[in-house]
C-alpha cells in the first residue's frame, strides 16, 4: 500500500483535487510513515525538492487526526526572507484543511501580534531570536502560548548546526520543551550535509524518541551541468555575462556586497536588464528586485548568499559563480536553484577572476565529482551562548534558582559537554561581576547586566549575531538599505558617491546622530564597503587544490583559458607531487612551507612557529610564510621542533581584540571568551595530519 493513503483524508483530497498532484515524489512518500509515527527526523534532499511538503503534509495529517488546538507547530528559519517566502505556499496548505499560518519577527507588527496572541495560529513561520522574544517577554504570556507545541520544524538546518546559532537554537527548543512539559516532535530540512546521523544526533540531543535520517535518491555528477572558466577581472565577468545566455534567467552569486553593487552596476552600462540583492538592502528593495526578477525574462540578478538558503525566485535557466564559495555544500545549494523543470539538468558556471579562486573552483568541482560533502562541525566550549541562556532564563521565569537553571539547557549536547566546574565558575563570576544578582538563591539580572542589555539594549541579549555599525541609507523618506559606518571615516562624507541596489548614488548629507546618510541618484561609479571575511578554506578543500596542482588532470568542464591557466600555475610549482608531504620551499625572496592545509589549520601552525622563532610568520589557505632573512635549515629545524611537539595540540594564542567578534564576551571570564575564540580558530585535527605526514625541502626554485 501507498503511504500516501495513510495521511488523513481531507490531507489527501487537496493534495490530488485541489493542488492537482497526481503523485508524491518518493522520498516525500517514504516520510510520511515515520512522521506519523512521531519519530524525529532529519530530511535531506536537494534545493526546490520539496522538502517542505514532505515534513508539512504528515504534520498537518497529524493535526487533523490526533486533534491538536492552539499554537500546535513552530517552523524555524534562519532567515526572514525564507519565511515571508514560505508563508505564502504554507497558509494556502493550511488553509484547504482549515487551519492558520501566521508569521512573526522583526517586521511583523505589534497590532498583527497581539491578535496572534489573542487567537493563535495553528503553524507559526519565526527565527530562532523571535522565539526568545516570546520566552522572555515581559508584555505576553510565553509559556501559556506556547504550552501546545506538538512539532518544531527547523528549516536549513545545516546553517544554524555549525555556529553559536545552532547552541542558541537547540537552547530553545529545551526551553520550549520543559513549558510544554514533555518531549516534542524535532523534524529538520536540510539539502546537503556530509554527516547526516550526527545531524540527527545533535538536534535530538536528550530526547528518547526514536529517530531516523531520511534520503532522497542520489544523484551523480552526470545529471550536473558544471563549467569552469577564467575571466581575470570582475569587470571581464561582466562582459562574459552581458554576451552569454542572453535569452535566459540568470542568478548570479558573488562572495560581498560590494561586489555585487560593482558588477550589478557593470551590467546595467552594458545593457543587460539586472537587479541586485543583498543584506545591506532594506526589505522593500529586496522584495522589488526579487518579484521583478520572479516575472522578468532575459535578465539577471546578482545576489550575496542571501539567495542560497531556500528563498524561491522562479523559474531560473542558469546559475552563474563569480569566483567560487568556500565549501561544497554551499555550491549545491546554490547550483541547486536550477534543473526545475522536468528533463532539466542542474547547472552551475564559474567565472573566476583570479588565481585563488579558480583554483578553489577546480578543488570544489573535483570534491563534488567524489562526492563529497562537508560535516557539520558544531563550535566547543560556547560559554558565551551558555551565559546568554542564563541571563534569558532569570527574565524568562523572573528569577531562577541557582541551583536548577541548568536544568532547562542540560540537554543540549554542547552544554552536556562542558566541564562543570566551569559551568559554576561562570556563574559565580557573572555574580562577582554584578552581571547577576543573587538573593537567597534566586538569581536575577545584576547592575551590570541590566546596563549592558536593559532597557534600550534588551534585545541586544535575545540575539546571537553581532550588530554591524550600519548607517541607513535614504532617498527622500524612502530607505534604500545600509552601509558600514567605516565607509565614511576619514574621509569628505557628504561629497563621496557610493553604490547601492546596483546604481549610484550622490551622498548629499550625512546625520551621525541618528545613522543616516542621505543621497540622491547619482553619475559616477562611487564606491562602497562593509566589514567581513571569507569563512577560508578548510584542509580538505586545500588538499584537493594540491592534487589538481600535482597531477595533470583536466576535466571536461574546464574552459580553454581555464585549463591554460591552471597549467600555467602548476609550472609555477614543478617540485609538487602527489603524495601526503608537505614542502618548505625556497624562492628568490621569501621562504614557503606549503602546507595544504587550510585556513585554520596554517593559522594554528604559523601562531605556534612564531613562538618557535621569534619573528614574523604570515599565513594563507596553502602556506606559511617565513621572513626573508630565515634561513631555510633554521626554518626546518623550527618545524621538526614543531613536529616533535605534535602531541600537545598546538593552539592559537588569541588576545583581548580577537574578543570583538565573541558576542556576549564581555559577560564571561576573559579566560573563558579567549579559549571559546581559540577553539573556533584552529583545526586540531588538520594540523596533526600535516605534522605527521612529513616534509621535504626544495632547496630552490626559480
Amino acid at each position: 500500500m501507498s503511504s500516501f493513503n495513510l495521511l488523513h483524508p481531507s490531507i489527501q483530497h487537496h493534495v490530488v483535487n485541489s493542488l492537482g498532484w497526481r503523485e508524491l515524489r518518493p522520498f516525500q512518500e517514504a516520510a510520511i510513515s515515520p512522521i506519523l509515527e512521531g519519530k524525529h527526523a532529519v530530511i535531506l534532499a536537494p534545493t526546490a525538492g520539496g522538502k517542505t511538503e514532505s515534513v508539512v503534509f504528515p504534520t498537518l495529517s497529524r493535526m487533523l487526526s490526533e486533534p491538536w488546538t492552539g499554537l500546535s507547530v513552530l517552523y524555524l528559519c534562519p532567515i526572514k526572507a525564507l519565511i515571508n517566502n514560505l508563508e505564502i505556499r504554507l497558509s494556502r496548505y493550511l488553509s484547504l484543511v482549515g487551519r492558520r499560518c501566521e508569521t512573526w519577527h522583526g517586521d511583523v507588527g505589534r497590532g498583527h501580534r497581539q491578535r496572534m496572541l489573542a487567537n493563535p495560529s495553528d503553524l507559526l513561520l519565526t527565527t530562532p531570536e523571535s522565539l526568545e522574544v516570546m520566552l522572555t517577554s515581559s508584555v505576553m504570556d510565553g509559556h501559556r502560548f506556547l504550552s501546545n507545541v506538538q512539532v518544531v520544524i527547523v528549516d536549513e538546518v545545516h546553517s544554524f548546526a555549525g555556529d553559536d546559532r545552532g547552541c542558541h537554537l537547540l537552547s530553545l527548543l529545551a526551553r520550549v520543551s520543559r513549558i510544554c512539559g514533555r518531549e516534542f516532535q524535532r523534524l529538520a530540512l536540510s539539502a546537503t550535509v556530509g554527516n547526516p546521523e550526527f545531524l540527527l544526533e545533535w538536534l535530538t540531543g536528550g530526547c528518547s524518541g526514536a529517530r531516523v535520517v531520511l534520503l532522497p535518491p542520489k544523484s551523480s555528477p552526470a545529471e550536473s551541468d558544471v563549467k569552469l572558466d577564467y575571466v581575470g577581472s570582475l569587470d571581464n565577468a561582466a562582459l562574459v555575462l552581458s554576451r552569454m545566455f542572453r535569452s535566459e534567467k540568470r542568478l548570479v552569486f558573488v562572495d560581498s556586497r560590494a561586489r555585487a553593487e560593482r558588477l550589478g552596476n557593470g551590467l546595467r552600462k552594458m545593457g543587460v536588464k539586472t537587479f541586485v540583492t543583498h543584506s545591506s538592502l532594506s526589505r522593500s528593495q529586496r522584495h522589488e528586485a526579487e518579484e521583478a526578477f520572479q516575472s522578468a525574462e532575459d535578465c539577471v540578478i546578482v545576489a550575496t548568499s542571501v539567495l542560497e538558503l531556500g528563498v524561491d525566485v522562479g523559474d531560473l535557466d542558469r546559475v552563474i559563480q563569480i569566483d567560487a564559495p568556500f565549501t561544497v555544500s554551499s555550491f549545491l545549494q546554490r547550483m541547486g536553484r536550477t534543473g526545475r523543470r522536468e528533463g532539466g539538468l542542474r547547472n552551475c558556471l564559474f567565472l573566476a577572476t583570479q588565481d585563488q579562486s579558480l583554483l578553489r573552483a577546480a578543488g570544489l568541482i573535483d570534491l563534488f565529482d567524489a562526492g563529497y560533502v562537508e560535516p557539520v562541525q558544531p563550535p566547543k566550549d560556547v560559554f558565551n551562548i551558555l551565559a546568554q541562556q542564563l541571563l534569558a532564563l532569570t527574565l524568562q521565569e523572573n528569577g531562577i534558582g541557582r541551583n536548577t537553571w541548568f536544568e532547562w539547557v542540560k540537554s543540549v549536547p554542547t552544554f552536556a559537554a562542558m566541564d562543570r566546574r566551569k559551568v559554576d565558575e561562570l556563574v559565580s563570576w557573572m555574580i562577582a561581576n554584578e552581571v547577576l544578582m543573587e538573593d537567597q538563591g534566586i538569581l536575577s539580572v545584576g547592575r551590570k547586566g541590566e546596563e549592558e542589555y536593559g532597557r534600550k539594549h534588551f534585545l541586544e541579549i535575545l540575539s546571537v549575531f553581532l550588530s554591524p555599525p550600519i548607517f541607513t541609507v535614504c532617498q527622500g523618506n524612502e530607505d534604500l538599505g545600509y552601509v558600514d559606518e567605516r565607509f565614511f571615516l576619514g574621509k569628505d562624507s557628504d561629497s563621496k558617491d557610493l553604490l547601492l541596489g546596483g546604481r549610484s548614488w550622490k551622498i548629499c548629507h550625512v546625520d551621525w546622530k541618528r545613522r543616516r546618510v542621505y543621497v540622491e541618484p547619482g553619475e559616477s561609479d562611487g564606491g562602497v564597503w562593509w566589514a567581513g571575511q571569507g569563512a577560508g578554506t578548510s584542509f580538505t578543500l586545500s588538499q584537493a587544490v594540491k592534487h589538481i596542482l600535482a597531477t595533470d588532470i583536466t576535466s571536461q568542464g574546464w574552459s580553454r583559458r581555464a585549463a591554460d591557466r591552471i597549467e600555467a600555475i602548476r609550472l609555477e610549482v614543478p617540485w609538487l607531487e602527489d603524495d601526503g608531504a608537505s614542502y618548505i620551499v625556497t624562492e628568490k625572496e621569501r621562504t614557503c612551507w606549503w602546507t595544504f592545509a587550510g585556513t585554520r589549520a596554517n593559522a594554528t601552525l604559523a601562531a605556534t612557529l612564531q613562538g618557535i622563532v621569534s619573528d614574523s610568520v604570515r599565513h594563507d589557505d596553502l602556506t606559511i610564510t617565513f621572513p626573508a632573512k630565515m634561513p631555510q635549515a633554521g626554518i626546518a629545524d623550527a618545524i621538526d621542533a614543531l613536529c616533535e611537539r605534535k602531541d600537545e595540540s598546538p593552539e592559537i594564542p588569541v588576545n583581548e581584540e580577537a574578543l570583538e567578534g565573541l558576542k556576549f564576551a564581555d559577560i564571561i571570564p576573559k579566560e573563558l571568551a579567549l579559549e571559546s575564540v581559540s577553539n573556533r580558530l584552529q583545526d586540531s585535527n588538520a594540523v596533526l595530519s600535516v605534522l605527521e605526514a612529513g616534509v621535504r625541502l626544495v632547496t630552490s626554485t626559480s
